[in-house]
């Protein structure tokens, strides 16, 4: 029996521009997931390609996809009027150009009833797709968090698991319940563009949420950036952005009261990374990455720098450096046991061959300035 015509456990937003190469798949796995109770919102953003056509083609064959054409406004706003639209139990964010396991949804939401409580996010791993560009070259690993937290037992908020903000803006690998983004008034900053807007909302919801609860299991298929597609951004406003979008989420933090230092120690390590990408994109001698990088670590407390077990020293000392402090006496000891840590579950989670490749990958991609140790994303 179809259940097609049922109230949608879940709304999918997608928002739509200029991924016609993409779309067809990851509709595709959209509507074939084993949970049929969805609503699949097509928000075409302006799209100056044959995206539109494809959606609508799409919901032609499905009822239960809906299709808006309107103006390019941006991921952020595209978004909001996809949150304001939906009626499902929960909200998922899909990005056109990823695609989805069968079993997804399914899987998430019979974990989330499980508990008997609300739950306000449900939060997964994913799968991380390099030179996705040729299949003969294609890589389909599990993302960093993979094995970094156990399947939740209960529910918990973000202070029992920081970890969940210190890598990738992942907001698509989870399910947010509807009523906790509206009656908390969360939604997306309408920046133009792309404009990073997943970065504001993953630190929101994770830190307004009072029940979180985590599967360990990958379903999400993301394309992460190709070699080298990021290096020698053509403007200060895009060197700019990643810096801009951390200093915007510590004003969300600041605003909401987080105290808790393992949650400001997993927004300073986003920090870093932002700050490593942004010299092995567009180098150190670039005076918007030297600019951004002083005003960044200015709003950063030295001790949530010092407190961190995932900086190196080096990195530690690069802060110090950039401030003009004197650099204090610093331990190794609290990075190595990290590092060991990450091997250990490197090996459990992807057997000893990915840990060697990862590895060579460290040793590889590390240039030195001022004594930082940049190591590639």
């Amino acid at each position: 029996m179809s259940n097609e015509g049922a109230a949608p456990k879940v709304s999918v937003v997608i928002p739509i521009c200029n991924v016609e190469g993409f779309l067809d798949e990851c509709l595709n796995s959209v509507c074939s997931q084993t949970l049929r109770e969805l609503e699949i919102i097509c928000l075409n953003d302006g799209s100056k390609d044959g995206s539109s056509a494809i959606m609508h083609e799409h919901a032609s064959r499905d009822p239960r996809i809906i299709c808006i054409d309107k103006a390019n406004e941006g991921y952020g706003a595209t978004c909001n009027r996809g949150l304001d639209m939906a009626q499902g139990e929960y909200i998922a964010i899909v990005e056109p150009d990823d695609y989805l396991l069968p079993g997804m949804f399914a899987e998430m939401l019979d974990f989330a009833e499980g508990f008997g409580d609300q739950i306000d996010v449900v939060k997964t791993p994913w799968y991380d797709l390099a030179k996705w560009d040729n299949p003969e070259t294609l890589v389909k690993k599990p993302s960093l968090l993979f094995g970094s937290l156990k399947t939740s037992q209960k529910p918990f908020v973000l202070e029992d698991a920081p970890v969940l903000i210190e890598g990738h803006p992942s907001i698509w690998s989870a399910l947010y319940r509807r009523e906790f983004l509206n009656q908390k008034g969360i939604r997306f900053r309408p920046y133009p563009g792309a404009g990073w807007a997943d970065n504001p909302f993953l630190v929101e919801t994770l830190c307004r949420a009072q029940s979180i609860v985590y599967l360990d299991k990958p379903f999400y298929c993301y394309r992460n950036d190709l070699p080298g597609s990021t290096k020698n951004h053509g403007s200060d406003e895009k060197i700019a952005l990643p810096f801009n979008r951390w200093l915007d989420m510590t004003e969300i933090m600041e605003q909401l009261g987080v105290t808790d230092e393992g949650v400001w120690c997993a927004h300073a390590l986003r920090g870093f990374n932002y700050v490593n990408g942004a010299i092995l994109d567009d180098g150190w001698d670039n005076p918007v990455v030297q600019r951004k990088t002083c005003e960044l670590f200015e709003r950063l407390p030295e001790c949530y720098v010092l407190e961190c077990g995932k900086l190196s020293v080096a990195k530690k000392r690069f802060y110090f450096e950039v401030l003009g402090k004197p650099v204090p006496h610093m331990s190794h000891v609290p990075y190595v046991r990290y590092l060991a840590s990450r091997a250990a579950r490197a090996v459990r989670t992807q057997g000893v061959g990915f840990l060697a490749k990862d590895i060579r990958r460290f040793a590889g991609n590390k240039i030195q300035k001022s004594g930082m140790e940049v190591v590639g994303k």
